[in-house]
């Protein structure tokens, strides 16, 4: 044996010895040298969670794999549609697309996704040794096939929540004011009278004290489904009405005559209670959509809404674009007597549960390459500023990272919110009929909002074009 090759076996052996073993690759660099310089493509509406993998997480996987990224951040509108037309195409415009919950129902009935599991199963080399879908939330599982596997790879997960101005709702003189006027204690509404009287109150004193407040946000635009999502839900599993009130289980009925209860006494007092705010709202309500109720609370224009939770870190922390950091409260939606307690049995649902995840098209060109994507968005290590950043978790870990624990102490607790009562809240349905039906009633329902049909009226009418519908579809016999 040559000295050389004893000096080489020593250096082996102290090394073992000292417990010290080889360095291992860097995965992500080893996975990328194939697909070094190639593009994939991505679209997704610009939220504050989709903007931070554009400018954050794209950038940083380009640098770990050498793989480009070109994300396109869009309008909600823009976004499902240039998606749909590439899959119904087969164009491979994009590699991977956003599939928001309540969308995938109709994208698995229609094959337009690969399945994720399988994929990195018959493609071991693939699979990067920090992505396991155990640590996923529970709501990953809206976007799961029959079978259990990944169809998406959640991206973005929030609750619809209640904010309220603190700064407000603290205040002596308002307190006092309030309690002379209704003779209770002034405090976030726990059910809808209380909130009624709490954007009562509110609108009269921004008139009284000449300042640009109103009681509650509304997202009531009269021709954005953004107005009918608000209303089937976020406002009528309030008063118990779910499912968009059709019975699945009854052959899909829809109206009360068929055993539905989308036009029922309780759809009629939740749409009744929800135009009814518009008098107490800012005069931008029958124009805003999630973006500018979001802006209008922002802005310090209302005293309570229903806020979509993917904003809430922003405007609590956010000084460049919000005029009330450090004054926002966060609560549960006020709810009707027996919907809570349908909920904590599971039997219900207080509000949305809301979000959604990549997917990669059967079109895309380059699957392995999104694959390595999805997985890298998917890492622990990314998540706490992610979440910082925009108000979402998708995985369970990412509660204790104290990045997360430090901003759910200036949110008013929002991240322990959702996680501690995130199972009252549900996604929507699994409906793969959910475009057609809801293009089918929104118009009838933006003339409820007009006043040009009664809340009843339009539910009626409603109901009887969602039995038409449903049949016409093939789902009602």
């Amino acid at each position: 044996m040559s000295g050389l090759k004893r000096m080489m076996l020593g250096a082996v052996a102290a090394g073992l010895m000292a417990g010290v073993t080889p360095a291992k690759a860097d995965f992500w660099s080893d996975a990328g040298k194939e697909f070094s310089g190639v593009t994939i493509r991505g679209i997704s509406e610009s939220t504050p969670p989709s903007n931070y993998v554009k400018n954050v997480l794209g950038p940083a996987f380009t640098k770990a794999t050498g793989i480009n990224v070109e994300f396109e951040a869009t309008s909600w509108d823009q976004m499902y549609d240039k998606a749909i037309k590439d899959m119904e195409a087969n164009t491979g415009i994009y590699d991977f697309v956003y599939i928001e919950q309540d969308a995938v129902y109709g994208y698995l009935s229609r094959d337009f996704l690969v399945d994720i599991t399988k994929f990195l199963a018959e493609n071991p080399k693939l699979k990067a040794p920090d992505y396991d879908p155990a640590n996923f939330t529970t709501f990953a599982n809206y976007f799961k096939g029959k079978d259990g596997d990944l169809f998406g790879v959640p991206m973005e997960a929030f609750i619809k929540v209640y904010l309220y101005r603190k700064d407000l709702f603290e205040d002596p003189d308002v307190k006092a004011a309030f309690k002379a006027k209704y003779n209770r204690d002034l405090a976030p509404a726990k059910n809808h009278a209380e909130y009624t009287e709490v954007a009562d109150f509110f609108t009269q004193w921004g008139k009284d004290k000449g300042i640009e407040l109103w009681g509650s946000t509304v997202q009531a635009n009269t021709g954005h489904p953004a107005s009918w999502y608000e209303y089937v839900e976020s406002v009528a599993p309030t008063f118990g009405v779910y499912n968009w009130g059709i019975d699945a289980a009854n052959n899909y009925a829809a109206t009360v005559e068929h055993g539905g209860k989308m036009n029922s006494p309780e759809a009629k007092a939740a749409l009744e209670f929800w135009i009814n705010l518009l008098k107490n709202a800012p005069p931008e309500s029958t124009a805003s959509t999630w973006d500018e109720v979001a802006a209008t609370f922002a802005a310090g224009r209302a005293a309570q809404g229903l806020v979509y939770g993917e904003n809430a870190a922003w405007i609590a922390t956010d000084d460049s674009k919000s005029k009330v950091v450090g004054k926002v409260g966060v609560s549960l939606p006020p709810v009707e007597p027996g919907v809570m307690e349908a909920a904590e049995a599971g039997t219900g649902y207080i509000g949305y549960y809301d979000g959604g995840a990549f997917g990669v098209p059967h079109s895309s060109k380059n699957k392995a390459a999104a694959a390595l994507f999805l997985q890298y968005i998917a890492q622990p290590s990314v998540q706490a500023d992610w979440a910082v950043a925009g108000s979402r978790i998708t995985l369970q870990s990412t509660y204790d990272d104290p990045k997360v624990q430090a901003q759910d102490a200036k949110t008013d607790g929002y991240y322990t919110l959702m996680r501690d009562q995130g199972k009252l809240f549900a996604g929507a349905p699994p409906y793969p009929f959910h475009n057609q039906l809801r293009e089918t009633v929104a118009p009838i329902f933006w003339q409820a909002i007009s006043g040009e049909l009664s809340a009843s009226d339009a539910l009626d009418q409603m109901a009887e074009a969602s039995e038409a519908e449903l049949t016409k579809l093939g789902y009602r016999k």
